[in-house]
């Protein structure tokens, strides 16, 4: 039995050693059921079992002469066997071992990804808990909305990346096939307990039916969810870079003794890490296209899908592996600073707390085409002052206080209570608790 991967890099799960490894189990478990149904003599696997082995270097030497990978290890491990050999591999096809070992590392590859994932979602809630009430300003189009709290922000993050889970968890049971039935799916020359079997033992699923592969629409939801995993740590990973920006420096990548920024700069911080992740997300799209174009293909079989497999497996596992890591000792270690996300909740003069003034004008019984037009006014004239860095004196309250119409209908408590920034904070815990936090 294929024992769960537990090595410390994910890179190990692609090597060759690792998948001959899952190759020659497949053949020992399909030969010791065969035994178990009488079509191979008993006492055989044991036998089998207590010579059977690989050198990856000579399976590597006889592919060069024979071009064909199952035949090369097949023709390697014989050589250890000797005359029981011949009971290996008996009315298989070489995609049974192929396709079946496939499915086992990309599944090893994912429970290794699951649990990345789990490392991000817990750093996540930590650091929203942390920031649950930091009042910072929140932003639409880029421009200043309404007051939030960083820990609200990031929450959406956090709940996010428990879909992110979800769906990945799923992906990864959808890939958790085997099969073991023979040149076209039609299990001729072997009894369909027998892939059941090996199946069973290699923590999968015998696919319901097949071809000579396992269809390719599994895999193709293994990519794709391994993609929107990466797009997901983009919109992460832009979310951090806008708030590292000069103008606005709210949050800011950890920055290491030591650390360069730039070769002619020496004040330069860069948000080099998630500018990485950003990049590596565009890889993990493109790797989800050719998992997508590799599902149509020639009747029972052809091996256009094999060879991009081939790049596809390895590369798209560990890029995704790679940025959850960044990622997450990102969020553990990064800089947050609340006087900066304060500072820039009141760049405007008050103007973010232009919907509040504006629903008590419609209380007071003014319509809200005229509420927002007398509103409007007075944001406008603030919005160009503080614009120039003209008349700090004036605000947006300060307008509105002046403002006769508005004097009309609301008073100076009416006013308290429209600016008060703490109203964004009242449904927190409801929203916190929502996602789990």
């Amino acid at each position: 039995m294929i024992p769960r991967y537990t090595g410390p890099e994910m890179g190990a799960i692609w090597t060759d050693e690792n998948r001959f490894k899952i190759w020659l189990e497949i053949e020992l478990l399909a030969t010791e059921k065969q035994e178990v149904l009488g079509i191979v003599p008993k006492g055989t696997t044991k036998n089998i079992r207590a010579k059977a082995k690989f050198d990856t270097q000579r399976v590597l030497e006889i592919e060069e002469e024979t071009k064909h990978d199952v035949i090369a290890f097949l023709t390697n491990v014989a050589e250890y066997v000797g005359p029981d050999s011949r009971f290996i591999h008996l009315g298989m096809t070489s995609s049974d071992v192929v396709d079946t070992a496939f499915c086992v590392q990309c599944k090893q590859a994912g429970e290794i990804i699951l649990k990345d994932i789990d490392a991000l979602i817990a750093a996540l809630g930590k650091r929203a808990t942390e920031h649950k009430l930091t009042p910072m300003i929140g932003r639409t189009h880029g421009i200043h909305a309404e007051p939030m709290t960083f820990g609200l922000k990031l929450s959406v993050f956090y709940a996010e990346f428990k879909r992110i889970r979800e769906r990945m968890a799923r992906a990864v049971e959808t890939i958790s096939v085997g099969k073991i039935s023979g040149a076209v799916g039609t299990f001729e020359h072997l009894d369909p307990s027998v892939e059941e079997y090996v199946c069973e033992h290699l923590g999968l699923k015998a696919a319901p039916v097949s071809t000579q592969i396992i269809q390719r629409d599994r895999h193709a939801e293994f990519f794709t969810a391994l993609a929107l995993a990466g797009a997901s740590l983009e919109k992460l990973a832009t979310e951090l870079r806008h708030l590292q920006r000069t103008e606005v420096r709210e949050a800011e990548e950890f920055f290491s003794k030591g650390q360069k920024g730039s070769s002619a700069m020496p004040h330069k911080r860069n948000p080099i890490t998630m500018e990485r992740v950003t990049g590596l997300a565009r890889l993990l799209r493109g790797y989800a296209v050719t998992a997508m174009e590799n599902v149509a293909l020639w009747h029972e079989r052809d091996i256009s899908h094999s060879s991009t497999e081939r790049v596809i497996g390895p590369d798209a596992t560990i890029t995704l592996d790679y940025m959850l890591g960044l990622m997450t000792k990102t969020i553990e270690t990064m800089y947050v600073y609340p006087e900066a996300m304060k500072r820039n909740l009141e760049l405007t003069r008050g103007l973010v707390f232009s919907q509040p003034v504006l629903l008590l004008l419609t209380k007071s019984g003014l319509s809200r085409e005229e509420s927002y037009k007398i509103v409007q006014r007075n944001a406008m004239k603030v919005w160009e002052l503080a614009a120039e860095g003209k008349d700090p004196h004036i605000t947006f309250r300060s307008l509105l206080e002046q403002d006769s119409e508005i004097g009309s209908k609301l008073n100076s408590s009416d006013l308290d209570k429209a600016f008060d920034p703490m109203a964004a904070m009242k449904h927190i815990d409801t929203i916190f608790k929502r996602v789990g936090l």
